[in-house]
C-alpha cells in the first residue's frame, strides 16, 4: 500500500495558496489524496492480534481508511465492542480513531462536494466521509476510497452494534465476569451504612441481607428494610436510612406524598453533632401549593432531630431545591413544586438555579464543538490550516483570536460546573458551621440532587477520598439510589427496544456555533446523522459533570485526595465504554433483574487490578496525597470556585499537546520511583556490607580458634617431648640403646653373640597427636653372659618364661602389666599398639 503524501509537503502548498489568497477550488476536504490509498488484501482480523479482549470479535473491517484528524491512513475495524484503527506503516492502535461503541453519541455519514476553480477542467470526486461524534469530547471523521462500498459496510456494522435489540446483546454481558468478578454491591452499601452509624461490629453479608436480618441502628437513625422487595419505590435501594423515631407504616405513607415515591431519607451523617444530609425528590404540593402531608412533614422534622444534655432538641433545616425558582414553580402545574417554609418547623427554602439536563446535553455539545473548531487534531477538513496555526489562531488576526476564546464563554459549561461547585460548598459549610441538617432535591431527586448530596459528602468526610471512600460513594449516591445511567449515558435499557429518533443533522444538537471558515467556503456537505443512544431526548452528561466537578476541587485540595486527575480520566471512560455491567441499567432493581453481578465485569476490580500492577507508583495514585493535612471539610470560599476546562479530558483529543496538565506530577513521580530506587539500592548495599562486616567478625572468631588449638597442640607437644626424654632415659638406664626418628619406624636390635651381626626387628609405630608423632628406635644388645639387666629381671620375675630360656617379648604378659616388672614408667599403651609378632623373635 503507497504511503499518503507526506504532511509537510500537504501544509505548505496550502500556506502558498493562502498567502496568495487563492482559495477558490481548494476544498475543506482536498488536503487528502485519496486515490493513493491502494487497497491491500491481507486481514488483520484472521491474524492473532493481541489488541483484542476477551470476547471481542471482528464484525467489519476495511482497508485504507484515512482518519482525517491526523491524515493517518490505516485499517478501520468495527468490533462488537468497539472501532479500532491501525496504523498502516506500525500496525499500533491509533487511540484518536479508537473509540468503543458504547461511548458513541451519534454517527453521520458525509458527502463533501468540492467546488472547482473557474480554470480547473477536471472535476474531483466528492468525497465519502463517516463522522463519529463521542460523548468524551472526541470529534473524528474517517475518510473512505470513492466508488467502494467501505464506507457502506462500516455504517451498517456500527448501526447493527450501537443498537442492540436487548440488554443482554451488549459485550458487558458478552464478555461474561472473567477475572474482574466481585462481591454484590449490595453488600458494599450495607456495609457503608453500618460505618456511618458507627456500627463497627456489624459486617453485611449475602446471608443477612436474604433474610432480611440487616436491621441496626444508633441513638438517632435506623437502617429499614421497607423497601426490600422494591415495592415502596422502584428506584431507591433495598436499605434505607431513617429517623428511629418514624416507625415504617410511617414511611409508607410519607412516600406518597413525594414525585415518584423518593421520600426523604439519610444519605450521611455527621458523626460528631449528629446532623445529616437527606435528598428526595419534589413534593406534589401542586400547582397552588397548598397540599400538605403530616406524615411527610414529621418525617422531614425528625431530620432535625439532636440530643441537647440527655434530651431531644430541634437543629436548623434548610431545604435546598436545586431547580431555579420559576421552573419549580412551573413544575407545580403538573403536579410538582416546592416546600413552603409554614408548613416544615426551623426551615429555610433555598433555590440553587442548576440548569435542567437538557441545558447540560446542549452545553457540552457546544464545548465539543467549539473544542473541534478552534483545536490542533480538528476534524475539519482543512486540519492542515489548524494543525499548523491557521484558523486556530484566528486567521492571524488578534481580534479574531480573542474572540474565538471568548467564546468558550458561550458554551455555558463552566458556569453550569460553578453552579453545582458553590451549591455543594454552601451545603458542607451548613452542615459543618452551624450543625445543620440539609434536605436536597430537585425534580425527581436522581440528577441535580445526585450531583450535590455526593459532591457535599466529598468536601465534608475524608474517607469519600480515597479509593475505597470514592466506589462507596459512586454506589451509594449514584447506583443505589437510582441515577438513571442507561438514559443519561445513552445505554440500552431493560425494557428498551431501541426506538431511537434520527437527527437530520449535526447542527440540530450542537448549538448556535457556525462552521470555520474555511468548512463554510469549500463547497456543499450533505449529512446523514444516526444516533445510537437509547432514548436520546433523556441522554445528558450529568455523572460527567460531576466527574468534572471532583476534578475542579482536586486541582484546588491537591494534597486531599488519594486518586489523582488520571483515575478519573481511565473511570470515566471506563463507564463511558460500556465495558462492565456496574453502570448499566437505571436502577439497583433493574440490575438486580438482569443478574448484573453475577454475568458481567465489575469495574472496581478492573481499576484495582490495574493499580496493583505498579503499586504505589502507579498514575492513578496522587503523588502529593497527604491526608494530614486535610482530615476533616473542605469549605472552599467563594472566591475560590472558579472551574477551568479540565485539561486532561476536555483537551486530550482536539490539543494533545496542551493536555498534560499532570506533566509536573508525572515528573515527581518519576523523580521520586528514581529515589525510591536509589533508596532500595542503597539498603541492599548497606544490607551486603553488614553481611560482609558479620564474615569478617566470623573469620576472626575462627582465627581466634585456630590459635588457641595451635597452642594447644604446642604445648601438647612439648609434654609428649618431656614424656619421650624421660622414657629415653628410663630404657636407657635398663642398657638399650634407644633411637628417636621422624620417620615413624621403630627398630631393635638384639645381640645375642658378639660374634654374629645383630638382627634386626622392626615394627612400626606412631604415635598420634594433635600436631606431633612419637617414634622410638630401640636397640638390644643380647650379652652372653646374660649380664644384661632386662635378662635378669626377666629370669627372676617373669613367670611366662620359656623353658629353653626364650622370650616372647612384647607379646608376652609383662609387656601388659607394665612398670611392675621393669621398674620404669613408661607409655604401655604405645608399646600396646605396636604391630610386632612372635616370628619376629626366634628362639636360639
Amino acid at each position: 500500500m503507497a504511503a499518503p503524501k507526506p504532511r509537510s509537503g500537504r501544509s505548505t502548498s496550502l500556506r502558498d495558496s493562502i498567502d496568495s489568497e487563492k482559495l477558490e477550488g481548494t476544498g475543506s476536504w482536498d488536503a487528502l489524496e485519496w486515490t493513493k490509498v491502494e487497497h491491500v488484501t491481507r486481514s488483520v482480523s484472521n491474524a492473532n492480534l493481541e489488541v483484542f479482549l476477551e470476547a471481542e470479535r471482528v464484525i467489519a473491517e476495511e482497508y485504507g481508511v484515512v482518519l482525517v484528524n491526523i491524515d493517518e491512513a490505516g485499517t478501520l475495524i468495527v468490533t462488537n465492542f468497539r472501532v479500532l484503527f491501525l496504523s498502516e506503516g506500525t500496525r499500533d492502535i491509533i487511540a484518536l480513531g479508537t473509540i468503543p461503541l458504547a461511548t458513541i453519541e451519534k454517527f453521520n455519514k458525509i458527502v463533501a462536494k468540492i467546488h472547482s476553480a473557474p480554470r480547473q477542467t477536471d472535476k474531483t470526486p466528492s468525497q465519502r466521509l463517516l463522522q463519529v461524534i463521542g460523548k468524551d469530547m472526541r470529534v473524528i471523521v474517517f475518510g473512505f476510497r470513492p466508488r467502494t462500498k467501505q464506507r457502506r459496510t462500516i455504517y451498517d456494522a456500527l448501526v447493527r452494534c450501537t443498537k442492540p435489540a436487548r440488554i443482554w446483546d451488549i459485550y458487558a454481558f458478552t464478555s461474561g465476569p472473567s477475572k474482574f468478578s466481585n462481591i454484590n454491591p449490595k453488600v458494599r452499601l450495607l456495609n457503608e451504612y453500618f460505618r456511618l452509624l458507627g456500627d463497627s461490629s456489624s459486617c453485611a453479608s449475602m446471608e443477612i441481607i436474604e433474610n432480611g436480618s440487616f436491621s441496626s441502628s444508633n441513638e438517632l437513625w435506623r437502617i429499614s428494610n421497607v423497601n426490600y422487595n422494591y415495592t415502596m419505590c422502584q428506584s431507591y435501594p433495598f436499605a434505607l436510612i431513617f429517623p428511629k423515631s418514624i416507625s415504617d407504616p410511617e414511611v409508607l405513607q410519607a412516600s406518597s406524598f413525594r414525585a415518584r415515591s423518593r421520600l426523604p431519607v439519610v444519605s450521611w451523617c455527621h458523626p460528631g453533632s449528629g446532623a445529616v444530609l437527606a435528598r428526595s425528590s419534589q413534593p406534589l404540593v401542586g400547582l397552588m401549593m397548598n397540599m400538605r402531608s403530616n406524615a411527610d412533614e414529621k418525617l422531614v422534622a425528625a431530620l432535625c432531630t439532636q440530643l441537647a444534655g440527655g434530651r431531644m432538641t430541634q437543629r436548623k433545616l434548610y431545604i435546598a431545591d436545586a431547580r431555579p425558582r420559576k421552573n419549580a414553580l412551573a413544575n407545580g402545574a403538573m403536579g410538582g413544586g416546592s416546600e413552603s417554609s409554614s408548613n416544615y418547623f426551623q426551615s429555610e427554602i433555598v433555590f440553587f438555579g442548576i440548569d435542567n439536563i437538557h441545558a447540560m446535553r446542549e452545553s457540552l455539545s457546544r464545548l465539543r464543538d467549539y473544542l473541534d473548531t478552534h483545536g490542533a487534531t480538528s476534524s475539519d477538513g482543512m486540519s492542515s490550516f489548524l494543525r499548523h496555526g491557521g484558523w486556530t489562531w484566528g486567521g492571524g488576526n488578534l481580534s479574531s483570536m480573542s474572540a474565538s476564546v471568548s467564546t468558550l464563554g458561550d458554551s455555558g459549561w463552566l458556569i453550569h460546573v460553578q453552579s453545582v461547585l458553590a451549591g455543594s460548598a454552601w451545603i458542607a459549610a451548613r452542615i459543618a458551621l452551624e450543625s445543620a441538617s440539609v434536605l436536597v432535591h430537585c425534580s425527581d431527586g436522581w440528577d441535580r440532587t445526585a450531583q450535590l448530596i455526593s459532591l457535599a459528602n466529598l468536601l465534608l468526610d475524608p474517607y469519600y477520598r480515597t479509593f475505597t471512600g470514592f466506589q462507596a460513594l459512586v454506589e451509594k449516591d449514584w447506583l443505589a439510589f437510582g441515577h438513571p445511567f442507561s438514559d443519561r449515558v445513552g445505554m440500552p435499557s431493560l425494557s428498551g427496544s431501541g426506538d431511537m429518533p434520527f437527527e437530520l443533522s449535526r447542527q440540530s444538537s450542537t448549538g448556535s456555533f457556525s462552521s470555520s471558515p474555511m468548512r463554510q467556503s469549500s463547497g456543499s456537505i450533505s449529512s446523514q446523522a444516526h444516533s445510537p443512544s437509547h432514548a436520546q431526548n433523556n441522554y445528558s452528561p450529568i455523572f460527567l459533570q460531576w466527574i468534572d466537578c471532583v476534578s475542579q476541587l482536586l486541582r484546588m485540595y491537591p494534597f486531599a485526595f488519594e486518586f489523582s486527575p488520571t483515575f478519573l480520566v481511565d473511570f470515566l471512560d471506563t463507564v463511558l465504554s460500556g465495558r462492565f455491567g456496574n453502570f448499566l441499567c437505571n436502577s439497583e432493581k433493574e440490575r438486580q433483574q438482569c443478574g448484573v453481578s453475577e454475568a458481567c465485569g465489575c469495574l472496581w476490580a478492573y481499576l484495582a487490578d490495574l493499580r496493583s500492577s505498579e503499586g504505589r507508583s502507579h498514575a492513578h495514585y496522587n503523588f502529593f496525597y497527604d491526608p494530614s493535612k486535610h482530615d476533616g471539610p473542605l469549605l472552599p470560599p467563594a472566591a475560590a470556585l472558579a472551574p477551568t476546562l479540565w485539561p486532561q479530558f476536555h483537551l486530550r483529543w482536539a490539543c494533545p499537546a496542551e493536555a498534560q496538565d499532570g506533566e509536573v506530577e508525572a515528573q515527581c513521580r518519576k523523580t521520586a520511583l528514581k529515589l525510591f530506587e536509589l533508596q532500595k539500592a542503597k539498603e541492599i548495599a548497606e544490607k551486603k556490607a553488614k553481611d560482609c562486616m558479620d564474615a569478617v567478625e566470623s573469620l576472626a572468631a575462627e582465627l581466634q580458634k585456630e590459635k588457641q588449638v595451635c597452642n594447644s597442640a604446642r604445648n601438647l607437644a612439648k609434654r609428649a617431648s618431656k614424656e619421650t626424654a624421660a622414657i629415653k632415659r628410663a630404657v636407657e638406664s635398663l642398657g638399650c640403646k634407644v633411637q628417636f626418628a621422624s620417620s615413624g619406624d621403630c627398630a631393635v636390635d638384639i645381640e645375642s653373640n658378639p660374634t654374629k651381626s645383630p638382627q634386626m626387628y622392626s615394627a612400626s609405630r606412631r604415635e598420634s597427636d594433635e600436631k606431633s608423632d612419637l617414634s622410638v628406635s630401640v636397640t638390644v644388645v643380647d650379652d652372653v653372659a646374660s649380664s644384661n639387666p632386662v635378662g635378669r629381671v626377666c629370669e627372676a620375675l617373669c613367670p611366662l618364661r620359656t623353658r629353653d630360656g626364650g622370650c616372647r617379648w612384647p607379646d608376652a604378659g609383662c609387656a601388659q602389666l607394665g612398670s611392675q616388672f621393669v621398674g620404669l614408667k613408661a607409655n604401655f599403651d604405645a608399646f600396646d599398639r605396636l604391630s610386632i609378632y612372635d616370628s619376629y623373635f626366634q628362639s636360639d
